[in-house]
C-alpha cells in the first residue's frame, strides 16, 4: 500500500523570514507538503513567503493555499507559478479556487464555474508556453518550465468539482472524511473528466481535512456546534458545500442551523464524518481508516478556526504530527 502523503495550511500569520522558519520545522516534522494562505489583505505575500520556504528547504512541497485568479490575474499567477518552479524544481504546484477572503477583500463575490473554466484553461496554456488573447492582447510568457507548473483546482461543490475533472491538472476536494460523501464527490470528479473526454489514470485528488487537536472525545462536538463568525456556523465554512457532503453522510442539516442546537451525540457523528478531531492518537487511527475505506491517499491537513484565529501558527499540529502522527502513519 501506499505512503500516506499528508500537507499542512499554514498562514502568513509572521513576518516572512520566521514563516520560512517555521515550514522547514513542517519538513522536519515529516510533512510532505506545505500550503502557505493566500491573503493579500495580510499585507504579507504568500508566493514570497514560498519563495523563501524554497530556498530553505529540499524535499517538502510548496504552494499557494489557495490563489484567487480574480485577485491575481492568469498572467501574473502562471508568472508567479513559474518563477516558483525555477526556485524548487518538481516542488511546486499552482492551486486556484473561487475565492473566499482573498476576494471578499477586494471587494468581489467568489468567482463562477464559467470564470474559474476560463482561467483554469488559460493557467494551463499559459504554463505550457502558449500565446493566449487577453482582450485586444496576446501574450505568451517568455520563460517557462518543463514539465509545465501544473494546476490544481479546490474544489468544495459538485458543479467545481466536475470543472476539476474536465480542465485541471488536479483536485483538492473540500468534501469531509466519510467513504459515502467522498464516493459521491469522485463520482462527480468522474463525471467532469467523462463530458471532456479525458482519463483520471494519474490524476491527483488530495482531500483537504479539517483538524481539531484536543485531549478529550469532546473536541469534535464543540466545534460542530460553533461559530466562526457571527452568522456563519462552523460546518458552513469555508463553503456551505460542506453541508452537502455531510448529507451523503446521513446528515441532514439546513444552510441556515444554529450549530448550539445540535445535539452533542449527534455533534461527536457529524466530527467524525467532517473531518479529524481529538487526540494525535485518534487522528491517526482515523486518516489510517480512511485510507483503508476510502482510498484516499493525499491529505491537506487544515487546522479548524474561527475568523479571528486564522492566522494563529499552527504549533501544537507540527508537534504533534512529529511526535505521534507521522510515525503511526508510517507502522
Amino acid at each position: 500500500m501506499t505512503r500516506l502523503r499528508v500537507a499542512l495550511r499554514v498562514p502568513v500569520g509572521r513576518p516572512l523570514p520566521d514563516i520560512a522558519d517555521f515550514v522547514v520545522r513542517c519538513e522536519d516534522a515529516g510533512f510532505d507538503g506545505v500550503g502557505v494562505h493566500d491573503h493579500p489583505s495580510s499585507g504579507r505575500d504568500a508566493y514570497l513567503a514560498l519563495a523563501l520556504a524554497a530556498r530553505a528547504t529540499q524535499r517538502i512541497r510548496l504552494f499557494p493555499a489557495t490563489s484567487s485568479p480574480m485577485v491575481r490575474h492568469p498572467l501574473v499567477l502562471a508568472s508567479l507559478a513559474h518563477s516558483l518552479e525555477e526556485i524548487a524544481p518538481g516542488r511546486t504546484c499552482l492551486t486556484v479556487a473561487p475565492g473566499f477572503i482573498s476576494t471578499r477583500s477586494v471587494g468581489k463575490p467568489r468567482a463562477g464555474v464559467a470564470f474559474m473554466r476560463d482561467a483554469i484553461v488559460d493557467l494551463r496554456r499559459l504554463l505550457a508556453g502558449e500565446e493566449v488573447g487577453f482582450g485586444p492582447t496576446s501574450t505568451r510568457l517568455r520563460n517557462r518550465s518543463a514539465p509545465p507548473t501544473p494546476v490544481y483546482l479546490l474544489a468544495a461543490g459538485p458543479r467545481m468539482i466536475e470543472l476539476a475533472g474536465e480542465v485541471a491538472d488536479g483536485a483538492f476536494l473540500m468534501v469531509g472524511l466519510h467513504p459515502a460523501a467522498i464516493r459521491a464527490a469522485l463520482r462527480h470528479l468522474e463525471e467532469g473528466a467523462r463530458r471532456a473526454g479525458r482519463s483520471l489514470a494519474g490524476f491527483p485528488v488530495t482531500f483537504v481535512v479539517t483538524l481539531g487537536l484536543g485531549s478529550d472525545a469532546e473536541v469534535g462536538a464543540r466545534w460542530v456546534r460553533s461559530w466562526v463568525a457571527p452568522g456563519q456556523p462552523f460546518l458552513a465554512y469555508p463553503s456551505v458545500a460542506n453541508l452537502r457532503w455531510l448529507g451523503e453522510a446521513g446528515f441532514d442539516i439546513a444552510e441556515s442551523h444554529d450549530p448550539a442546537a445540535i445535539p452533542e451525540d449527534q455533534a461527536r457523528r457529524i466530527a467524525d464524518a467532517f473531518g479529524l478531531f481529538g487526540s494525535p492518537e485518534r487522528c491517526a487511527e482515523r486518516l489510517l481508516q480512511a485510507r483503508e475505506e476510502a482510498g484516499v491517499e493525499d491529505v491537506f491537513l487544515f487546522p479548524a478556526h474561527d475568523l479571528a484565529g486564522g492566522y494563529t501558527m499552527p504549533e501544537a499540529e507540527v508537534e504533534a504530527f512529529a511526535r505521534i502522527i507521522r510515525p503511526r502513519l508510517a507502522g
